[in-house]
């Protein structure tokens, strides 16, 4: 690879990392919109025009120049735009974000553009912006590092630096030319549906673990091993010596990935990591027969295969969003995310059995090992940055401080992601034991980050975590005490699915039984879930902590039926005064509760911190 060539493929790897944050963050802050509109509405002419930007943005391939000429200038004015559009996308603002993710979404241009004159940069510059945003998930635990407040004069440095790339780029003489690509209308379509998988589960290490039952710890660096095999196979000759793009050897691969990705879904622990394990490598390997060269005929709209791709990305989100809000939305979408996963598998499988010669990609001149080593040490950098830090056990004490905390899967009440404000409010409560409500483990709507786990990494907790809404939306329990048992149980649910989680804390004196629970929205449906809760309950005698967002009041028949099975109130028995938890802005209503069983309570208390959309809730108990 020449130098004008590496400079490309660094300026091109920068923008579909880029192009893969802006997306994260544009569904992130249209979650927040659509959300507002159905529960609060009516929906507003903002919230159209919102929504309609970021179509418009997915829309920009249409503009794929056709000419020869005007490639370059594409090229270097989209990426221009990307890296200074990047800059904004740090600052924690939904309308800031919305404005520079729709910037950073129009660099689907570029994407286009690269597509047809260098096909066979695109599959190994994807990959590596698939790695690079894995890398920067897993170092910030989950939650990229790329939109901390402190990362923004890094940004601005690195924007400028890659602005100077893409300078360097346009002035330098005519690249060798390449046959031109067409991505046709089901290779844009694979394009788009991988995109879905990619951010919506196989580029998770910690979508992969929840689903799957197997350690975050051993997930993430296995992931990108994969993610980089993959990569190695089209930077070298093997994917042209394993001609995985034609006939009889692209039907066992399709054959295999389906198998793999049945796998992931149905199997138990840890079949099921390896099956997504491996799908995620087939898939990437795969999407290349996506592109084939079509030789130099020009076309009336080359961008349209993607653009369409992109509208099958949106389409596939919003889907698989319904999944999770079927409650709320349509009945019908509720269990259906796997489905939807699977008809995203099924359509870039498809596409990898057309007929036609895949661009191959051009080998790097470097030998294998040196190749490796990069691969080699991301992969030793993400096992020791997701290894589970050793948590000393607290001194015991007399007292014991329990807390139950709706966070609103991260955000507070505008809709500004506001994790790092949820975990300081924790610490001000001195906590020991933490019953979390509305926590997200790994969905593109709350920026991929995993709640429970990346609280419990920052607060120095142990973390139990209890899936109830497509494996990857529940309820979670932290602790500071060293776990004995942990487990939980789904409670019957015909609206959102809802659970209670449990662990038994070594206290240092004496164990004790803490149970979290998320109750449903209608009173019958509460009634029956607490029943089934208070016999889950019933089979663990002893002290209790009984928290959680019970959306019911203190003049309910649920607070009259936990008061009867031997629970306390604390703020009752304390005499201390029972202020309303819910909304966080204007409290109106008292829902968030911690009940006591065999304990004393001495201090009852809601906390004034407005980082999510209920207050938190905190007792001290002997």
């Amino acid at each position: 690879m020449n130098r004008r060539t590496t400079l490309r493929a660094i300026e091109a790897t920068a923008v579909l990392l880029l192009f893969l944050q802006a997306v994260r963050v544009l569904f992130s802050v249209l979650f927040g919109v659509i959300y507002d509109a159905i529960f609060e509405g009516p929906i507003t002419l903002a919230a159209v025009v919102k929504v309609l930007l970021v179509l418009l943005a997915f829309l920009c391939p249409l503009l794929t120049p056709r000419g020869e000429r005007a490639w370059r200038r594409t090229l270097f004015a989209s990426a221009l735009l990307a890296f200074a559009a990047r800059i904004p996308l740090t600052v924690n603002d939904a309308n800031v974000r919305l404005a520079a993710g729709v910037l950073i979404a129009a660099g689907s241009l570029y994407m286009a553009t690269l597509v047809r004159t260098r096909p066979r940069l695109f599959m190994p510059t994807f990959i590596a912006a698939l790695a690079g945003d894995q890398l920067l998930r897993t170092l910030g635990h989950t939650f990229d590092l790329g939109l901390r407040a402190w990362w923004l004069p890094l940004q601005a440095v690195l924007s400028l630096a890659l602005a100077a790339v893409a300078w360097a780029v346009l002035r330098r003489a005519e690249e060798e030319a390449e046959p031109q690509a067409r991505l046709g209308i089901l290779g844009g379509l694979a394009v788009g549906a991988a995109l879905f998988l990619e951010t919506s589960l196989l580029d998770f290490p910690n979508a992969i673990a929840r689903l799957s039952g197997v350690r975050y710890a051993v997930v993430a660096p296995l992931l990108m091993l994969v993610t980089l095999l993959a990569w190695l196979a089209y930077v070298t000759d093997g994917y042209r010596r394993l001609q995985l793009g034609e006939g009889r050897r692209a039907a066992w691969l399709v054959l295999f990935t389906l198998l793999a990705v049945i796998v992931g879904f149905e199997a138990a622990p840890p079949l099921a990591a390896a099956g997504l394990l491996l799908a995620q490598g087939m898939l990437l390997l795969l999407l290349g027969g996506a592109l084939r060269a079509r030789g130099e005929k020009a076309h009336r709209c080359p961008g349209l295969g993607l653009a369409l791709g992109l509208l099958l990305f949106l389409l596939l989100n919003f889907a698989y969003a319904f999944a999770f809000t079927y409650a709320y939305t349509l009945q019908f979408f509720r269990g259906m995310g796997r489905p939807v996963l699977f008809v995203a598998v099924l359509i870039v499988t498809m596409a990898a059995l057309r007929r036609g010669q895949p661009a191959w990609p051009r080998p790097l001149a470097a030998p294998l090992w040196q190749l490796a080593l990069v691969p080699l040490l991301l992969v030793i950098l993400c096992a020791a940055v997701a290894w589970p830090p050793s948590l000393p056990t607290p001194e015991p004490a007399a007292t014991l401080r329990a807390a139950t905390y709706n966070i609103h899967y991260g955000y507070n009440t505008p809709w500004q992601l506001s994790l790092e404000a949820q975990a300081r409010t924790i610490e001000e409560s001195g906590a020991d034991v933490v019953f979390l409500q509305e926590v997200d483990a790994a969905r593109i709507t709350s920026y991929g980050v995993d709640n429970a786990l990346w609280l419990a990494r920052r607060l120095h907790m142990r973390e139990v975590y209890l899936p109830c809404v497509e494996g990857l939306t529940g309820i979670a329990l932290l602790s500071r005490y060293p776990l004995l048992e942990q487990g939980g149980r789904l409670l019957p649910s015909e609206e959102e699915q809802t659970g209670i989680v449990w662990a038994r804390l070594d206290t240092g004196r004496g164990p004790v039984n803490a149970f979290g629970i998320w109750l449903g929205l209608s009173p019958e449906e509460r009634a029956r879930q607490l029943e089934v809760a208070l016999a889950f309950i019933a089979e663990h005698p002893g002290p209790a902590l009984f928290g959680g967002d019970f959306n019911s009041t203190p003049a309910s028949p649920v607070y009259e039926r936990i008061a009867r099975a031997g629970f306390v109130d604390p703020f009752i028995a304390t005499g201390a005064e029972p202020l309303f938890t819910s909304p966080a802005e204007r409290p109106a209503s008292r829902i968030d509760f911690v009940w006591v069983r065999d304990l004393r309570p001495t201090v009852a208390e809601v906390l004034p911190s407005m980082a999510s959309d209920h207050r938190l809730v905190v007792v001290s108990v002997h």
